[in-house]
């Protein structure tokens, strides 16, 4: 990867502005203009004292997951709150992103999947399928996907959603988004893109590829109307990858 694999190109990152800095800087490292556009809003659940007295139950819970790694942040800052992680309980996450970040909090033991890094990929994994009688505790945002609740009931076990987070959508201006005249636009959730399809008004910026690291993400792309659409490697790694490998295409 060359240092300027990136050079002139108009990148939009719609992270929320906490998850966009690494991101940003490694796009510029690359030559890449980096455009921030913050789809969403990342804040901590409306009522602390409610949330410390759901997780206070943590003891109780056999295994507890961490759907994100805003889950991480702000539910593991509610858990120190509520007196910390019970020695015996089994952490689990839906990716490295989050695995990563509970190990710099000292979390050494976590189960991520090997390969899918999604819900079902997390469904997959031996310590998740005999657990009959077991009590789920998973720390996510305000709504989202039901599957993986959905089968470990089905499974047998007893679940117990924790909203440690919430989204809030910005009014941004589309109008200076198309003005920038953007290369690429990178989005990582069905719900920012959805935000963004509405903010566009139907309509996606000339030229523009979108990148979206799922092909769920990317099923949704197409239904909307985006033509160009290439689905990412996870993480930050990936992104930077798939940029750089279609930069070399578009310009070979």
């Amino acid at each position: 990867m060359t240092e300027q694999a990136l050079a002139g190109l108009n990148i939009v990152v719609t992270r929320p502005r906490e998850q966009a800095a690494g991101l940003i800087q490694r796009i510029q490292h690359l030559g890449g203009n980096a455009l921030p556009f913050p789809l969403l809003e990342i804040e901590a659940a409306p009522d602390a004292q409610a949330l410390q007295q759901q997780l206070s139950r943590l003891g109780q819970a056999d295994i507890v997951i961490f759907i994100s790694p805003n889950a991480v942040s702000h539910g593991m800052a509610a858990i120190a709150a509520a007196g910390g992680l019970p020695p015996a309980l089994q952490i689990a996450t839906v990716g490295h992103g989050s695995a990563r970040a509970l190990q710099e909090l000292g979390v050494a033991k976590v189960i991520v999947p090997a390969e899918r890094f999604d819900s079902e990929g997390l469904l997959a994994v031996p310590e998740l399928q005999q657990v009959a009688g077991k009590r789920v505790m998973i720390l996510r945002g305000d709504g989202g996907r039901e599957l993986l609740g959905d089968t470990l009931k089905a499974r047998g076990a007893v679940v117990e959603y924790v909203t440690c987070y919430v989204r809030r959508k910005h009014a941004l201006d589309a109008a200076a988004l198309r003005a920038a005249r953007p290369d690429a636009i990178t989005v990582t959730s069905s719900e920012a893109l959805t935000h963004l399809w509405e903010l566009l008004q139907g309509t996606e910026p000339a030229g523009a590829a979108l990148f979206v690291p799922h092909p769920r993400i990317a099923e949704l792309a197409r239904r909307q109307g985006w033509r160009h659409i290439v689905v990412s490697g996870s993480g930050d790694d990936g992104l930077i990858a798939s940029l750089v490998a279609w930069t070399d295409t578009e310009r070979n």
